[in-house]
């Protein structure tokens, strides 16, 4: 098949999906948001690519703005009528598009519908639902307005999709709704790049350039939101002060907030580092004794750290603040894989990070269950088994509404 591969974040576990596909034969685009300044994976074609993978960043003609509602507005609208663009102009079989703003996935399945495209919507979070939650906060009864203009959207997006994955059951119920239809929805959890991350030395070069080596680090890499509760990692860095270093390899509104509180509170155990380079991302996760990972209980519902799938593959314990019906939360707590605490609860996070300090035996145990359960359950070869079972149901769905099948 003709294959577009939309992740508006350019995520490593998506590009590796694409790669598999492109391995079976397939031709694949692998489409990503240019100005998009998250961690990303491999975005470039190597040597052993096969000939049918392309990667295409999409562009805007001003940075992306985050901070002002109306300019993110605009720039999502921007933004998808350019993917649109892309449909148009490729005419794949098939479209699959993730983690995408509203206005900009609306735009993307007009287009996969105009273009002849089975359209599968690929369920990293409920844009919509997060959106309305954050809007309701901030505006009042004219954000609640805005809100739920976002949710008919999304429901429209649902409904006229052939094939939906969601990345955890707790979302299937809401698929199901708003998709029209049972047998279209499939869960598909995400995973690490197994065939990209692997456990390496704590004090390798990455670690003694920063300055890392010989001390006990707390690490947290990736996006950091205010989802993601910034706060705790303050709290962490200064419980800790004098025993170990909170190190922080990230991008996103709730940096700033940490480099305002290590400025003011003099926190100089809290190191603040930019994303790095992907290549770099095994060696920046081994520097790590404890990796940590947060989110806030409203967004619990509607979004799965990713970032845990990563620790997991570089064999680190996992501190988790999630509320317990996570699906993160779930497998760290069942595989033993680290220490989950709800996030409301900072007294327990500041206990539970002590205690792994603390306890040598605790963390050795619970890296190796985490890397155990990437070993057993993140084959990139299952995983894509998987997506093209969806991918053939899709187009199967898309000639019967047709009428050609």
């Amino acid at each position: 098949m003709k294959i577009l591969v939309h992740d508006y974040a350019g995520h490593p576990f998506q590009v590796d999906l694409s790669r598999e596909l492109a391995l079976r034969g397939h031709q694949v685009t692998h489409a990503y948001f240019h100005g998009d300044h998250g961690p990303k994976g491999r975005l470039h074609r190597t040597s052993s690519d096969p000939v049918g993978l392309s990667f295409k960043g999409v562009s805007l003609p001003r940075p992306y703005d985050k901070t002002s509602f109306v300019k993110r507005r605009f720039d999502d609208v921007a933004y998808g009528k350019a993917v649109a663009q892309l449909v148009l102009a490729l005419k794949p079989d098939l479209v699959i598009s993730g983690n995408t703003p509203t206005e900009a996935q609306s735009a993307i399945v007009k287009a996969s519908r105009k273009s002849g495209a089975s359209f599968v919507f690929w369920v990293q979070d409920f844009y919509s639902i997060a959106a309305s939650k954050l809007l309701r906060k901030k505006m009042g009864a004219v954000g609640a307005g805005i809100g739920a203009y976002y949710s008919y959207l999304e429901r429209g997006q649902f409904a006229n999709s052939d094939a939906i994955v969601v990345i955890t059951d707790s979302f299937a119920d809401v698929a199901k709704k708003w998709g029209s239809a049972k047998d279209k929805v499939f869960t598909i959890e995400n995973w690490g790049t197994l065939n990209e991350i692997s456990p390496l030395p704590k004090d390798n070069d990455w670690a003694l350039r920063h300055g890392l080596g010989g001390t006990f680090n707390f690490l947290y890499s990736g996006t950091l939101a205010l989802k993601h509760n910034p706060q705790l990692l303050v709290e962490l860095a200064k419980q800790v002060k004098g025993q170990a270093n909170v190190v922080v390899v990230s991008q996103g509104v709730g940096v700033s907030e940490l480099e305002r509180a290590k400025n003011e509170q003099s926190i100089d155990n809290l190191i603040l580092l930019p994303l790095q380079p992907f290549a770099d991302l095994p060696k920046v996760l081994a520097t790590s004794d404890v990796t940590v990972a947060t989110i806030e209980p409203d967004a619990g519902m509607f979004s799965v750290p990713s970032k845990v799938q990563s620790y997991f593959c570089a064999q680190r314990p996992v501190l988790l603040a999630a509320p317990a019906e996570n699906l993160a939360s779930q497998v760290v707590r069942k595989n033993g894989a680290g220490i989950v605490v709800d996030p409301t609860d900072k007294g327990g996070f500041l206990r539970s990070a002590i205690q792994l300090m603390k306890d040598d035996a605790l963390r050795i145990g619970a890296a190796e269950s985490g890397r155990k359960f990437a070993l057993n359950n993140y084959d990139i070869k299952r995983v894509t088994d998987r997506f093209e079972t969806v991918f053939q149901y899709a187009i199967d769905a898309r000639d019967v509404r047709k009428g050609t099948s």
